[in-house]
């Protein structure tokens, strides 16, 4: 508790994540920002004080190396697109703006914007998460392991 209060207290930014079986490690679940509980020998009290709730130690390294890539991943791609969305959205209008020495007339008809909210720029972003996977689960677990042994 200590090690994990300090790193809260002096990190603020950290992200911490608590891993824990049994029902010595409640505590820790409930003060990290993600807990994973394990079911087992020990009980309960773990899965059903976490976030997220795994049957055995062996199903955390799927957790972690693929869900974990994945959504960080989609989460990337999804500031990329808002911010290219952005882009494509009010350049046209500062030119616009330019030659029309900045009065309050606009570019765009509002049913036209929104229609490019929507189906330009909201759609493709939840289609690309639903669907995308960018590589397998164990092409990922290797990739780790090629990852550890070049740090070393």
């Amino acid at each position: 508790m200590c090690i994990r209060d300090s790193v809260r207290n002096n990190n603020p930014d950290i992200i911490t994540l608590a891993i824990g079986d049994g029902a010595n490690d409640v505590n820790m679940i409930s003060a990290a920002h993600v807990g994973i509980g394990i079911r087992g020998l020990e009980g309960q009290q773990a899965a059903r004080a976490s976030d997220y709730a795994v049957g055995e130690f062996k199903a955390l390294s799927r957790l972690v190396l693929f869900h974990g890539r994945e959504s960080y991943r989609k989460n990337s791609n999804l500031i990329l697109y808002n911010f290219y969305k952005n882009i494509l959205l009010v350049l046209p209008h500062f030119i616009f703006g330019i030659f029309s020495i900045y009065s309050a007339v606009s570019l765009y008809d509002p049913y036209l914007y929104n229609l490019f909210n929507i189906l330009l720029a909201s759609l493709p972003v939840v289609v690309l998460s639903l669907i995308h996977i960018s590589e397998p689960t164990r092409q990922a677990e290797i990739s780790y392991a090629v990852f550890c042994l070049k740090k070393k």
